[in-house]
Parts: structure tokens; C-alpha cells; sequence
């Protein structure tokens, strides 16, 4: 049984394509987010902007090979650490660079019921 798992898993994978992600940065900030063929990975910049899809182009991975997450639109590119900044949710949320994310000044409730944030109230809402 394991051995035909296996098999099958090799053949589910052959002849699966994979592609490239790259997303344009307008002013810092992802303004779309494209697909490119790997063979076309290395120089992905180049061949967005022959295609005339003129800028800056920024490679982007969905499974974290590399950067800390996929590049949304709204998202910040910050240079410095070649990583893509959510954009922030609310006035009231503060960025954590050790968790690379957005914090609420209050923490999630741990009663496992489920909750939204209200920034009128700056406090979580049950729903």
C-alpha cells in the first residue's frame, strides 16, 4: 500500500508546471501581482518589462522559500529586508517586526469563542 502511495505521488507530480510569482512595486507598495513561467524566474523583471509591463518587479513566494509571506496588493515592500509588509487593518494595531505582523492592543480572547475586532470600541466583539 505504501509503495503504490508513493507511485502515485510521483505521478501526480510529473508534468506539473510551476510558476513564478512577481509583484510590482509603485512608491513601496504592491500595486498587482503576476505569474511567470519558471523559465522566465531568473530574470523576471526583465521579461515583465519586455512584455511592457514597465517598473519595478519584485520575485514573491507562496510557500515562504523565501521573504516571510506572499505579496498581497496594499502590501509594503520594504527593501531593506526584502520582505512584504501587510497593509495595516486598523488605526489602533501596532507592527511587530519579531512576529512580522500587526498586533492588537488587545489580545485575542482564549475562551474559544469567536471574535472580530470593533475599532470603535478597540476591543474584540464576540460574533
Amino acid at each position: 500500500m505504501v509503495d503504490q502511495a508513493v507511485q502515485v505521488s510521483a505521478s501526480l507530480s510529473i508534468g506539473v508546471k510551476h510558476m513564478a510569482h512577481f509583484a510590482k512595486i509603485v512608491d513601496g507598495i504592491v500595486t498587482n501581482v503576476v505569474v511567470v513561467d519558471n523559465q522566465h524566474e531568473a530574470n523576471g523583471e526583465a521579461f515583465l518589462n519586455s512584455l511592457g509591463l514597465e517598473g519595478k518587479w519584485v520575485q514573491t513566494s507562496y510557500n515562504a522559500n523565501f521573504g516571510k509571506k506572499f505579496a498581497a496588493i496594499g502590501d509594503t515592500y520594504v527593501a531593506s529586508t526584502g520582505n512584504f509588509k501587510p497593509a495595516q487593518p486598523f488605526a489602533s494595531w501596532t507592527w511587530s517586526a519579531a512576529e512580522w505582523n500587526w498586533k492588537a492592543p488587545k489580545s485575542y480572547p482564549t475562551d474559544g469563542q469567536a471574535y472580530i475586532w470593533n475599532e470603535e470600541l478597540t476591543d474584540w466583539v464576540e460574533i
